[in-house]
């Protein structure tokens, strides 16, 4: 057992210098999902999100040095479990941290008491817990009101998100999701959204009305640009692309499967093979597009790169940026657009790692602010987010609605149309990286 600390302790030395707090609950739980019966949703203010499941990673401590934590710090271990606050520690104590604590009384005082200051990610219930799903599929209960679905009115349709591979969904899929395709929702020549006329057509289709809760998850599976599609293997990315678009399109209840089918997967839930067929509506009740502020143009995106308090958001790779690739085998054009403000996605055109963590749930929303106010991507300003194409960059946009960001938008036609239309475009090192004006 690690040495404890009290409430009153912890309450007393909390706003004090040298401190860090370490919430190991599951990365749901951190952003205000009570999982436990706790009394308040979220997190105790200032803590760092380190579930218990990642001290089994090869990769743990490199975790911890990204959050920036180091062996002079004083840290206080909090969770659900005993035993899960101790692993933590002790993988901590065996890194050389010896100055680690525990503080067992989070659910029962701390969380209980309305006194003690707490924090959670704004629309937390958009990015939804494996659990939440598996009672919905399996349990065929509401999980928001925990009545049958036998008595509910509200549609629930659940999608598995593909690019154009269809075997990605009957290899396994949630029991009851039914397929969706990016294609159905962006067009292939363009990549930009379809009209909408068409996302109307797609969404009655599959069942979804304006008032549906809609449920998007994808499979991610190592993504190869060698392939001539390696979006293929990009699903949960393309599920972010699909989110924003129903958003869009005016759907009042889009969720996200924090994590995706590895979620599911790590959860021990079963996959199903058998193909579901939607149970098309008549009418998706509402005019589309039902919320076109959320999508900035190119005339717009060169009107904000003259504006002080707006910024054009790239959130591409390195790379991509400095002109050495152009991040796709069907863009020809190298280099990025002057003046717009980088917002690292990774690697690569495929892959978000500085917005993901390990298990593909979504990277704390404390490290993602901060990374983006360093370069003054900051809620005070309007912020369109773009990529090459608009996955990524709707990824990146949905990080900053789930925080509750006012302001924010998808450039959509991103680098692919900047570029074919012949618009300025700059390659090599910046001088002075861009930043907010």
């Amino acid at each position: 057992m690690l040495k404890e600390i009290t409430t009153e302790e912890l309450s007393a030395r909390i706003e004090k210098p040298g401190l860090k707090l370490i919430d190991v609950r599951p990365v749901d739980a951190y952003n205000g999902w009570t999982l436990k019966g706790e009394g308040r949703g979220g997190h105790i203010s200032g803590a760092r999100c380190l579930p218990a499941k990642w001290a089994d990673y090869i990769d743990w401590l490199d975790i911890i040095q990204s959050k920036g934590l180091t062996p002079e710090d004083e840290l206080v271990i909090y969770g659900y479990q005993p035993e899960e606050i101790d692993k933590v520690g002790r993988q901590f104590t065996k890194a050389g941290y010896d100055n680690v604590r525990a503080y067992y009384s989070f659910v029962d005082e701390w969380s209980a008491n309305e006194e003690y200051p707490m924090d959670s990610l704004v629309r937390h219930k958009h990015l939804v817990p494996a659990e939440w799903v598996y009672d919905l599929t399996i349990n065929k209960i509401n999980p928001d009101t925990r009545e049958s679905l036998q008595n509910s009115d509200r549609r629930f349709v659940i999608c598995h998100s593909h690019y154009r591979n269809h075997a990605d969904y009957q290899t396994g899929h949630i029991p009851g999701a039914v397929a969706l395709d990016t294609n159905w929702l962006e067009d292939t020549e363009t990549w930009n959204r379809r009209s909408p006329g068409e996302l109307k057509e797609t969404l009655e289709s599959l069942g979804i009305t304006s008032d549906s809760t809609v449920i998007v998850y994808g499979r991610f599976s190592f993504p190869d640009n060698n392939d001539p599609y390696p979006g293929s293997s990009a699903g949960h990315l393309g599920a972010f692309r699909c989110a924003f678009l129903m958003l869009y399109a005016g759907l009042q209840d889009v969720r996200i499967l924090n994590g995706g089918m590895q979620a599911w997967e790590d959860a021990g839930y079963e996959l199903s093979t058998e193909e579901v067929e939607p149970q098309p509506v008549s009418d998706f009740g509402s005019n589309i597009p039902g919320a076109p502020e959320l999508v900035t143009d190119l005339e717009e995106a060169e009107r904000i790169l003259e504006s002080n308090d707006k910024n054009l958001v790239s959130v591409r790779s390195w790379s991509e940026f400095i002109g050495e690739v152009s991040g796709y085998n069907y863009i020809e054009k190298k280099g990025r657009i002057p003046g717009a403000v980088f917002a690292n996605c990774g690697s690569d055109a495929y892959h978000m790692e500085n917005y993901r963590n390990l298990d593909h749930t979504t990277r704390e929303f404390h490290e993602v602010e901060k990374n983006w106010a360093e370069v003054g991507i900051i809620p005070d300003k309007h912020n369109a987010f773009y990529c090459g194409t608009g996955w990524r960059g709707s990824e990146a946009f949905f990080n900053a609605w789930l925080m509750g960001w006012p302001d924010i938008s998808v450039f959509d036609g991103g680098w692919f149309e900047w570029s074919n239309a012949g618009k300025p475009y700059e390659t090599g090192i910046p001088e002075k990286m861009p930043a907010s004006k």
